[in-house]
Order: C-alpha cells, then sequence, then structure tokens
C-alpha cells in the first residue's frame, strides 16, 4: 500500500483526501477510488478486526440513499453477520402519508390548475390513484426537475395556476425557497407551493423515543447534511449516548463510517464525526439556511407514515408569502388516511421489520405495481431489497433449480 499511499493521481479538480486507516491514508479525486476492491477489502478487514464477535451491533442508516448504496454494491455480504443495518426514515415521499397526497390532487382536479412535481411522486398511490393515474384521466399532471421549473410553467401558462407539490428534507427545501422569493419578487401570481418539506432531527427523536428500538449508533445523511451540517446531531451523541457519522454514498464512503462508529464503540465514546467532509461542511450551508428561515416556519405538528404526528417536524410557508401558499389560496380537504392493513410501511420505516418481512412484499407490492411509498421512490427500501436483495435471491434460486 505504500506505493498507492505516493502515488500522483492527477485532476482537474479539488483534491479530496479521505482514509480508511491512517497507514492507508491517500487522495481521492475520482468516483472509481471510492469503489476501489483492494481498499474495500481493506475495510472490510478493518471492520472485521473491530466488531467484538459477542456483540450485536444495530447501526441504522437515516437516508434512503445509503440504503440504496448498501444494496446496490453489496456491501451487507462483507459485514460480519453481527452487524446489522437498519433502514432509517430518510426517504421523503416514503414518509409523506396518503392523505397529503390525496389533499393536492384534489386540488389537481380543478381545470384551471397544472400539478407539478417531481417524477418520483408520480407513481406514489393516494386512495384514489397516482399523479400518474390522475394524469391518464385528464387531470394536467407535469414532471419538473426543479421548482424554478414549474415557475417557468407558470410564466407560459397565464391562464393556468401552476401548482408545485414540494417534498423533501432540508436538502430541496432551499430551492423551493428560492423560487418562492423569484416568484413574489416578478409577481408571478398563477403560480403556488404545496409545502410538504420536512426536517430530519424531529424524525430521528421519534426514532429514539420509540420503545421496541434499540441502536448501538447512526449513518448520518450525507445530502441533509450539506445543508444544515453536523452541529444538529450533537445531541444524539450528547443526550443519548449514540455515536454519529455523516456519510458520502460510495462503498468506501460507508465502510469508513462503520469503521469510525466501531472505534468510537470500542473505546465507549459517543462523537459526532464528518466522513463526507469533501461535501458536508460542519456548520452547513449558511445562505441556504438564510432563505430557509426567510421563507419557511416549522408547523407544530405534521403526519409522518409509519411515525404519526411529531411535533416541529415540517416546514409550512410565512405569511409574507402566504399569496404563494397553496394551502391558503385553495381550500385543502385536510385528508387523514390509514395505510393498507396488509402493507406494513410503518414497521418498515421506523426499521422494526425488514422489507421483505412484509407480508405483501414481492408478492401484491412490486415496483410495478406498488401499494407503499416505500416500493415506489428511488430511495425506498422496499424498492432497494426488491432490485437488489430479493432478485439476487430469485435468480441464485433460478440457477439452483435449472442445475438440479
Amino acid at each position: 500500500m505504500a506505493s498507492r499511499t505516493a502515488k500522483d493521481l492527477r485532476c482537474r479538480t479539488k483534491v479530496y483526501p479521505i482514509y480508511v486507516d491512517p497507514c492507508l491514508r491517500f487522495d481521492m479525486r475520482y468516483v472509481d477510488e471510492f469503489r476501489d476492491p483492494e481498499l474495500i477489502v481493506k475495510a472490510s478487514g478493518e471492520i472485521h478486526r473491530l466488531a467484538d464477535s459477542e456483540r450485536h451491533y444495530r447501526i441504522m442508516e437515516v437516508c434512503g440513499g445509503h440504503t440504496h448504496a448498501i444494496y446496490r454494491f453489496g456491501l451487507k455480504d462483507i459485514l460480519p453477520s453481527n452487524i446489522e443495518l437498519i433502514h432509517g426514515p430518510g426517504c421523503p415521499v416514503c414518509v409523506l402519508p396518503m392523505g397529503r397526497i390525496d389533499d393536492g390532487l384534489a386540488v389537481a382536479r380543478n381545470g384551471d390548475v397544472i400539478f407539478a412535481a417531481f417524477g418520483d411522486m408520480m407513481r406514489v398511490p393516494g386512495t384514489c390513484g397516482s399523479p400518474l393515474e390522475h394524469k391518464a384521466q385528464g387531470t394536467d399532471v407535469r414532471i419538473v426537475y426543479s421548482p424554478a421549473d414549474a415557475l417557468q410553467l407558470a410564466r407560459k401558462n397565464p391562464d393556468k395556476h401552476v401548482m408545485f407539490f414540494a417534498i423533501g428534507f432540508e436538502t430541496t427545501a432551499p430551492s423551493t425557497a428560492l423560487t418562492l422569493m423569484r416568484a413574489k419578487a416578478e409577481g408571478v401570481k398563477n403560480f403556488s407551493v404545496f409545502c410538504n418539506h420536512v426536517t430530519i432531527i424531529p424524525a430521528i427523536r421519534a426514532i429514539l423515543d420509540s420503545p421496541d428500538m434499540r441502536l448501538d449508533g447512526f449513518i448520518g445523511p450525507g445530502h441533509v447534511s450539506t445543508v444544515i451540517g453536523c452541529r444538529p446531531y450533537e445531541w444524539i451523541a450528547r443526550n443519548e449516548g449514540k455515536p454519529v457519522v455523516t456519510s458520502g454514498f460510495e462503498p468506501l464512503d460507508l465502510l469508513q463510517s462503520i469503521v469510525m462508529l466501531l472505534r468510537q464503540l470500542q473505546a465507549g465514546e459517543a462523537r459526532v464525526e464528518n466522513q463526507y467532509k469533501r461535501v458536508v461542511p460542519w456548520e452547513g450551508n449558511r445562505a441556504a439556511l438564510k432563505v430557509m428561515a426567510e421563507v419557511f416556519q416549522l408547523r407544530p405538528y405534521f403526519e409522518w407514515r409509519g411515525l404519526g404526528f411529531i411535533s416541529q417536524s415540517a416546514l409550512k410557508i410565512r405569511d409574507e408569502y402566504a399569496e404563494w401558499d397553496a394551502e391558503q389560496r385553495f381550500p385543502i380537504p385536510g385528508t387523514r388516511v390509514t395505510d393498507p392493513k396488509a402493507a406494513q410501511c410503518g414497521e418498515v420505516l421506523k426499521g422494526v421489520l425488514k422489507p421483505a418481512q412484509c407480508k405483501l412484499f414481492g408478492k401484491e407490492c412490486t415496483p410495478e405495481r406498488p401499494i407503499g411509498a416505500l416500493m415506489v421512490s428511488t430511495e425506498g427500501s422496499c424498492a432497494a431489497y426488491y432490485n437488489y436483495e430479493h432478485r439476487k435471491a430469485a435468480a441464485l434460486v433460478t440457477s439452483i433449480s435449472s442445475v438440479a
């Protein structure tokens, strides 16, 4: 490894130092280095060395993007059997209750309204169908790639009202805030936002307050942390005694984060560490936080799928932007809907069940015909398990059957 440590890797952009072990330190520049097989083997070996064989570890990866990376790269297969990765609630589409989807589509059924949303919302079912199914029935539903695209739709369709169905954690909230500021500055009157932005810290608190949940540590969300930074997690280490390591999304990012967590647990420590330093500033993105504070305020409470009502866990649009707030411009039914009884989305979201333990998984509920949002979203744990683990097992059974 000495030659690799000194290896001169050229790059047109910034050099990002990362390490798995001090003796393996070198500069990382391309994605390929974050997937280096030799270093992955070294990191896996370090994890096996650090893990106490007499102890069972339960580590929650909060972010749905981490869940997909873990399954996609097969990281679970190279971890010791006594390290259990628990999937957390870090998928904004997954935690949105069906009633909010119904409320947004109720506004969309107004013939003068264009319903604009991100693509991962299109197949999420409400009680009367998904946005895509409503589109097939004649509702004007459009896919946009940013709230700015929705504002542009409003400019191009002055005879229509464009409602942007905003969703996401603090990761996407700043772009919604900036779009609202632009709409107000330009006086675009035929545009509004149906705000479903949620915040990550109260959800983690709700998980920790759950009596049936035992966790040893957290792999902290990478995307959210680019905005809020690492400081908001300090209470988890200080008050709950759980270490937190904010992680990137490549195989070596996640493996290094597990190494860092195990070292803390071995030493009996609980601190917040930032593995994703090449992207995440400790104090967060202050410009993004500033525009969020100008446009949004905390709701007293908000309903989360699987977690119930959590106080101060979501954002609402301030009165200064009321003219662009769909909830103030349109009558909203305020629908409350329970998930189908057979679907166990709530238990999976809380990490109580694994996706395959849901009675509907891979049978009635598949990515082609989803019943729950966790099977739809690109960050949903059920979709990740189905696309990687479930199909891998199915292919193995087919292979064994063909040999027999």
